[in-house]
């Protein structure tokens, strides 16, 4: 029998996927690497408490049925799902004690997408309680720790999703993305996650046609590997009548166009949050690096004013919207948080609907005025560095009381607002040696010109390798 090398663990998933079309290894190999890894490091971490190695191994030996080369863009790359999102068979929890014994018979039209593009699902990534607050903790599982520190925080809400690829327990990994989701784990954990514009992935509905808010996206270590799960997880599909076709060229191609730049603005706060000054410096010296790409690089940033209040009253809605039945039946298993925001949304009146998705438009026709202007818009991905896990979420910044649990969040709900895609890059470390994410932001369905730019810049940073890490202990 041979044996999977766990070497491995350390490649590119573009890497892998060669491998595998090569038929140099066979979706088999890669389970048991994983399988080995995830009992060797996730004790530490917390980042995929739940397992479905046999349903994966099944769904392998079929799609190695199929000739090499012709099993679809992933080729049997093995793909973990957040805890969110259904997969057929398998427990999917929500992070909510109300689901802890929730095994849907169905799987998201997502996950039927990614296995018909030659994905082998084989675990469930941990998330915070519907997703609810920047932290990965829950009472189902408890909380994700950070590997740069197991004593920080992972972000959330596609926390274990960040820490399995940041650990070597992924190559590739889903997640999704309201207010900054995608974002916020990449950046805490030094990886690279993107919210793609609104229909890029198709996704089943729950609760009401047009939520957009939230998005499913990609995850990975590096530009050109994220490029290619956007790939494998983008089309359309008649279930979800919002989604987008299959764009002419790839998003791999274009992430390895070498297409630069010409005008790039960055902005440390878009003039609506505090920020911590080291984070401020790290992302602003790693935005002016695109000069060495021949970029001008400007201070400046579309007017956002209105997102606080904007995002407040529409996420509120959002919750209300999905989970008033469950305040109904359900209120002593709801966290804090939860009942919180979906109260906020049952109070809401017409008027202040109205005002804020006025106010979303002005944001937006503001923001595609700005894009005419400028190619990329950078800026931290989150305020601060990764913060002590116990601290249920971030309360203050630079001297600043922040209102609620998600307002710390507002340099990337804005861009959530104004409906475009938006990744975070690794872009350096602080003095203790926690990675730092600059969020790149395109115009909306600039996914290609934003996955070039990201490359450039990845390149000439020198950061991408710096993960998979083993779990470091507190120093």
């Amino acid at each position: 029998m041979r044996v999977a090398d766990q070497g491995l663990v350390r490649a590119t998933a573009c890497a892998v996927v060669d491998k595998l079309n090569k038929g140099e290894v066979t979706p088999l190999d890669l389970l048991d690497v994983l399988e080995k890894r995830i009992a060797e490091v996730d004790g530490k971490v917390n980042a995929l408490p739940t397992l479905c190695f046999d349903r994966a191994r099944t769904h392998a030996k079929e799609l190695m049925k199929k000739p090499v080369g012709s099993r679809g863009l992933l080729a049997g790359m093995p793909v973990p799902i957040k805890d969110l999102t259904n997969v057929a068979g398998v427990l999917t929890t929500q992070g909510s004690p109300i689901y802890r014994n929730n095994v849907p018979a169905r799987s998201d039209i997502l996950v039927e997408h990614l296995e018909n593009n030659g994905g082998v699902i084989y675990a469930k990534s941990n998330t915070p309680e519907f997703g609810a607050g920047a932290n990965t903790f829950n009472e189902v599982f408890g909380a994700t720790l950070n590997p740069w520190d197991t004593s920080r925080s992972a972000a959330g809400s596609s926390g274990g999703a960040a820490v399995a690829l940041a650990t070597g327990m992924a190559w590739l990994a889903h997640g999704s993305d309201m207010g900054g989701s995608l974002r916020n784990p990449a950046s805490f954990c030094g990886i690279v996650g993107l919210r793609p514009s609104i229909g890029r992935v198709a996704h089943t509905l729950a609760a009401a046609v047009d939520r957009n808010l939230g998005v499913q996206g990609p995850m990975a270590r590096n530009v050109e590997d994220l490029a290619l799960l956007l790939d494998a997880m983008s089309g359309e599909h008649p279930a979800d009548p919002l989604s987008l076709p299959v764009l002419p060229n790839s998003f791999l191609s274009a992430a390895r166009s070498g297409n630069k730049p010409q005008r790039i603005a960055y902005s440390s706060d878009l003039g609506i949050t505090p920020v911590d000054p080291e984070v401020a410096a790290i992302t602003r010296k790693a935005a002016q690096r695109f000069a060495e790409a021949g970029a001008i690089v400007e201070e400046a940033h579309p007017d956002l004013r209105e997102a606080h209040e904007c995002f407040h009253v529409l996420r509120a809605f959002d919750f209300a919207l999905s989970k008033a039945a469950l305040l109904r039946e359900k209120r002593d298993q709801l966290k804090p948080e939860v009942i919180w925001n979906i109260e906020e949304g049952l109070k809401l009146t017409v008027e202040q609907l109205e005002r804020a998705e006025a106010q979303r438009v002005a944001m937006t026709m503001r923001t595609l005025e700005f894009f005419d202007t400028y190619d990329l818009l950078l800026t931290p991905a989150t305020i601060v560095a990764p913060f002590p896990v116990e601290n249920r979420y971030v309360a203050e910044c630079a001297g600043v009381k922040f209102d609620n649990y998600v307002e710390w969040l507002g340099i990337v709900y804005a861009i959530t607002l104004v409906c475009c895609p938006a990744l975070s890059l690794p872009c350096g470390f602080t003095a203790s040696g926690l990675p730092v994410g600059l969020q790149m932001v395109a115009a909306p369905r600039g996914e290609a010109k934003l996955l070039a730019g990201a490359k450039v810049l990845e390149d000439i940073l020198g950061i991408s390798g710096a993960t998979p890490i083993d779990p470091r202990a507190p120093k």
